[in-house]
């Protein structure tokens, strides 16, 4: 007797089986990275100065020009 390979379907379904995922496994993530934006405080960046040097050379080329 010789060893039975699988078919096209039941590969098909070997893998439909293999991805699907239960709701705790997109929503737990989710709700972590909610937390954490919260714990951080996140809606409360500010812009970054740029340096003092800088800005003067931003200036003097606007005067070059």
């Amino acid at each position: 007797m010789t060893a039975h390979a699988p078919g096209r379907t039941e590969r098909r379904q070997a893998a439909r089986v293999a991805t699907r995922l239960p709701w705790w496994a997109v929503t737990l993530p989710v709700v972590a990275f909610v937390v954490l934006l919260t714990l951080t405080g996140g809606g409360e960046a500010e812009a970054a100065e740029p340096p003092q040097y800088l800005v003067r050379l931003l200036e003097y080329l606007e005067r070059l020009l």
